[in-house]
């Protein structure tokens, strides 16, 4: 008897802020949507590209954010373990903490699944702290809840200091 694939909604925020071989961060993130789209994982939509501060050094290069929705039937490691290889392949070098970087792919949630493993961490442990995040996902999925806890978007997005909401701003809409 075959056993049928469960496929999962995968959100993923992406962010760059120095370019990499491909090009500058915008082309990077959109590049590497690209190549996620396989036949393990497809792409769904994207948010448009937004911009927001360097972090925790607001004098480095602004960010390119944006979130993406996939549909996987990989288990959480596997599917973390191919955004690990876009990284890679898109130059991401993890040198320092908070350091500038061509790539930052980060699993947001992956179905309703919570893990605290060392490899797999879901729902992200500190995405409802983050207007980068949340806000893109907010406009891709206003009916997404952060699982776990139930809280809506929305309801993570006013918890949020309002000055990080203000400087997290739509750069480019995504066709």
């Amino acid at each position: 008897m075959k056993r049928q694939l469960q496929f999962n909604q995968a959100y993923i925020a992406f962010g760059a802020n120095v370019p990499s071989c491909i090009g500058s961060p915008d082309e990077t993130i959109m590049a590497a949507m690209q190549s996620l789209d396989c036949v393990d994982i497809q792409f769904i939509r994207s948010s448009s590209l937004w911009t927001s501060p360097a972090w925790p050094d607001p004098s480095e290069p602004e960010f390119t954010n944006a979130v993406a929705l996939f549909m996987s039937h990989l288990s959480p490691l596997r599917f973390i373990n191919k955004l690990l290889k876009c990284e890679v392949d898109f130059g991401r070098m993890r040198r320092l903490k908070n350091a500038p970087r061509t790539i930052d792919v980060d699993l947001i949630s992956y179905g309703q699944e919570i893990s605290s493993t060392t490899r797999v961490q879901l729902p992200h442990p500190r995405a409802h702290e983050r207007a980068f995040v949340l806000l893109p996902l907010q406009e891709i999925a206003p009916k997404w809840h952060l699982p776990g806890t139930g809280l809506a978007v929305s309801e993570l997005l006013a918890e949020l200091n309002p000055n990080d909401r203000q400087q997290t701003k739509v750069a480019k809409a995504v066709k």
